[in-house]
């Protein structure tokens, strides 16, 4: 489970999404999402599905577009821009790593998630947690611990997984992040991912996301970044 910054890179790639059909004024798109907007109720409302992505994550690309406007930055991917981004300015940061982190969220997602991993994934949880319940309550106490918005991940970091916390649209894949790795799991616990219908009970969005949880993307993307 190498974390190289060329191997991430080559990893990450091999999960994007494909971007939406709608035009955009520069290199980076919108994603669509994989199911329909209200493919997740009750847990996670059609509203805030709508918001979240087409408003919230839109304006990540299109303020990345703008900001990379006429530099080298046109040129490198959104995990070549993550993996050096001190080297970018705070906009590009910011909506870089908001388009980042967005587009993995809708894919670790799925109408028929839930239930618990398996196979070489589920080992390798209970190897670095002791049990998969173990994992969901430190994942859980690390999302309702992260102060104000930001992100919790489950990452591959030197040889076994970890559990790290981000600020803001911060991910483990930049060069600036306090804990670096391979996310295989990112929860958004910004306010506008659950809102509308949890209000300020981020434990009961917490809580519900366990029952979306795309376990066998979450294992693809253990298992590629194995090989």
């Amino acid at each position: 489970m190498k974390t190289k910054p060329n191997r991430i890179t080559k990893v990450v790639k091999e999960h994007r999404i494909k971007p939406s059909s709608e035009t955009s004024t520069g290199p980076f798109k919108l994603p669509e999402l994989p199911y329909p907007a209200n493919a997740l109720e009750p847990h996670i409302d059609r509203r805030t599905m709508e918001i979240h992505h087409d408003k919230h994550h839109g304006t990540y690309v299109a303020n990345l577009n703008n900001a990379i406007l006429g530099t080298n930055a046109e040129n490198l991917s959104i995990e070549d821009i993550c993996i050096n981004i001190s080297s970018h300015p705070v906009a590009v940061r910011n909506n870089g790593g908001g388009h980042y982190n967005h587009s993995l969220f809708w894919t670790i997602m799925s109408p028929k998630g839930g239930g618990s991993p398996h196979g070489a994934l589920l080992d390798a949880i209970n190897d670095s947690f002791g049990s998969f319940e173990e994992f969901k309550k430190q994942f859980s106490s690390a999302a309702s611990n992260r102060f104000g918005s930001g992100w919790v991940w489950l990452i591959i970091t030197k040889d076994k997984l970890t559990i790290s916390s981000t600020p803001n649209q911060d991910n483990p894949l930049m060069d600036v992040a306090e804990v670096k790795g391979f996310p295989i799991l990112g929860m958004d616990v910004w306010e506008h991912a659950y809102y509308l219908k949890y209000q300020n009970r981020r434990a009961d969005y917490i809580a519900s996301f366990w029952n979306v949880i795309n376990w066998d993307k979450v294992a693809n993307r253990f298992t590629t970044s194995k090989s």
